[in-house]
C-alpha cells in the first residue's frame, strides 16, 4: 500500500443533490487532535452533539458554515475500524462542500485527503471489520432495485454467505491436516483413506458445496438478472410482448413489418427477479441497409442471451422461415418457443407442449392470455423457487470461485479412487479448493482484484 493509504480521508457520504440531511464523513488513525481543532473541545464517543460548524482556519474566522450533529466513533468500534467522525448537517451541495473543505484544511497537517470511491469500505475490509464478500454486499445493498435484492444483499452483509463458505473451508482444512500428517509420517504405512474415512468426508464436502453453488447461482441471478432476448421474424409480436411484460408502451408497435430497427431493452421484475428483456429487429432476408444493421445487432444480442424467446405467429405461421431461425439459434442456451397471437385462432386457450429439445408456449401478448405461464417458465429456467429460502446476493466471481473449488474436489475424489500412493496429489487438490474458497472472503485475494471491486463503489462509501 502507498504511504497515503493510511492518511486520513474525508468525503461527502450522501448522494449528490439536495436533501434534508447531508453527511460529511472522516476516517483516520488517532483523530482526537483533529476533532479538538475542529470544535475546540472533545466529543463524547458515540454521542450526538448539536454544534455549529465554524470556520476555524479561513479568512472568515468563526463564520458559521452550518449547524448540525457531530458524532465521533473511536477505533476500533467504527465502520472502518479507524477513528470516524460524521458531521450531519443540511443537505445542500454548497454547504456540504464548504464543510468538507473545512475538514480538509483542518486536517492538512495530518495529510488528510479526499476519499477514493469505496475507500471507507475498503478500510473496513483491511481492518477486519468485514470480509470481502460482506464489503461487496455494501455496494449491492445500495444498488438493489427490488425488495428481494435488498433482502439478499442484507443477508450477504450480515455474513450468511461468508459463514457458509468459511464453514466449508474449515472442513477442508481439517481433511488437509489429516492428509499432511500422513504424508509427514509415511513409515507408519497406515491406510489413510480407510482409517479416516476420507472418501465419505470428501463426498460430504462436495454435496454441501453443490448446495452452496445452487443457492449462489440464484443470488447471481437476483443481482445481475437474466438477459432475455425476443427473437423471431418480423411482425410476430415481439414488441407487443415486451410492452405486455413491462406493463407500458416501451416499444413502438405497428402492423408494418420491420418497424423495430434496433434493440429496445427494458428491465422488468418477476417475483423480485430482474430480467433484462431485449426486443430486437425481425429476422429475415432484406435489401434495406438500415434493417440489415438491425438484424446483425439482433444476432449479437442472441449470442449474449441467457434465455431466448423464439416467437412465431399463430395466425400466420411460416414454418420454413421459423425453422430456419430456430436452426441458427445457439446451442446450450435455453430456448422457449412462444406461439403468439392465439387470440386470432378459434381455440385460444394457453397450453404448453413439450417438444424434444424445446419448450412451446401459446400466448396472446395482446390480451395477456398465457403471460403468467410464460413468467413462470422464465423463473423455472432461472432455477428460482418462489417462496423458497431467500438467497444471499452474489456475484459472478463468487460463482466462479465455488465452481473452481468444486472442480478441485472432484479431482481429489478421482485421486482417492486410486490408492494412498497419490496422497500428495489428493492433498494438493484440497489446498487449491481451499484457496478458491478463500478468494471469496478475501483471504487469498490480489491487490488488482481489490482495486477493481472497490473502484465500482460510490464516493463516501
Amino acid at each position: 500500500m502507498s504511504p497515503s493509504a493510511h492518511a486520513p480521508i474525508a468525503a461527502i457520504a450522501t448522494a449528490p443533490g439536495r436533501g434534508g440531511v447531508g453527511i460529511v464523513r472522516v476516517s483516520g488513525r488517532e483523530l482526537g487532535g483533529f476533532v479538538r481543532a475542529l470544535f475546540q473541545r472533545d466529543l463524547t464517543p458515540r454521542h450526538a452533539h448539536l454544534l455549529a460548524f465554524r470556520d476555524v482556519t479561513g479568512e472568515m474566522l468563526n463564520e458559521v458554515l452550518d449547524e448540525g450533529l457531530a458524532l465521533f466513533f473511536p477505533a476500533p468500534h467504527s465502520y472502518t475500524g479507524e477513528d470516524v467522525l460524521e458531521l450531519q448537517g443540511h443537505g445542500g451541495p454548497a454547504v456540504l462542500r464548504r464543510v468538507l473543505d473545512l475538514c480538509l484544511r483542518v486536517g492538512a497537517d495530518l495529510g488528510m485527503r479526499l476519499a477514493e470511491p469505496g475507500e471507507f469500505t475498503q478500510r473496513a475490509f483491511l481492518n477486519d471489520r468485514m470480509d470481502l464478500a460482506q464489503a461487496e454486499a455494501v455496494a449491492d445493498l445500495i444498488e438493489a432495485t427490488s425488495e428481494a435484492a435488498a433482502r439478499g444483499a442484507m443477508a450477504s452483509l450480515s455474513g450468511v454467505f461468508s459463514e457458509r463458505v468459511t464453514a466449508l473451508a474449515d472442513r477442508i482444512v481439517h481433511l488437509r491436516m489429516l492428509v499432511e500428517a500422513t504424508l509427514d509420517f509415511p513409515e507408519e504405512e497406515i491406510d489413510f483413506l480407510e482409517k479416516y474415512q476420507a472418501r465419505p468426508l470428501l463426498q460430504g464436502l462436495r454435496d454441501d458445496l453443490d448446495a452452496i453453488i445452487a443457492q449462489t447461482r440464484q443470488g447471481v441471478i437476483l443481482r445481475e438478472g437474466l438477459h432475455v432476448v425476443l427473437a423471431g421474424r418480423p411482425n410476430v409480436g415481439k414488441s407487443s410482448l415486451l410492452n405486455a411484460l413491462a406493463g407500458d408502451d416501451v416499444a413502438i408497435v405497428t402492423p408494418i413489418a420491420g418497424t423495430t430497427r434496433d434493440k429496445v431493452v427494458q428491465e422488468i421484475h418477476i417475483d423480485g427477479v430482474p430480467l433484462h428483456v431485449v426486443d430486437t429487429a425481425g429476422l429475415r432476408e432484406t435489401d434495406d441497409p438500415v434493417e440489415k444493421i438491425g438484424i446483425s445487432r439482433t444476432w449479437q444480442e442472441i449470442g449474449k442471451a441467457d434465455v431466448i424467446l423464439h416467437l412465431v405467429d399463430a395466425g400466420a405461421p411460416d414454418e420454413t422461415l421459423d425453422a430456419g431461425i430456430a436452426e441458427k439459434l445457439p446451442r446450450g442456451v435455453p430456448v422457449v418457443k412462444v406461439i403468439n397471437k392465439i387470440d386470432l385462432e378459434m381455440a385460444g386457450d394457453p397450453t404448453t407442449g413439450v417438444v424434444p429439445g424445446e419448450t412451446a408456449l401459446r400466448i396472446s401478448a395482446k390480451t395477456g392470455v398465457g403471460l403468467d405461464i410464460l413468467r413462470k417458465a422464465l423463473l423455472d429456467i432461472a432455477g428460482w423457487t418462489p417462496g423458497g429460502e431467500s438467497p444471499w446476493l452474489a456475484r459472478e466471481r463468487h460463482l466462479r470461485a465455488l465452481r473452481d473449488a468444486s472442480d478441485h474436489l472432484q479431482l481429489a475424489a478421482q485421486h482417492a479412487e486410486l490408492d494412498d500412493r497419490v496422497l500428495d496429489l489428493f492433498a494438493e487438490e484440497l489446498r487449491l479448493a481451499h484457496d478458491s474458497l478463500g478468494s471469496i472472503t478475501g483471504r487469498f485475494t490480489s491487490d488488482d482484484l481489490l482495486g477493481e471491486i472497490f473502484s465500482s463503489f460510490c464516493i463516501g462509501k
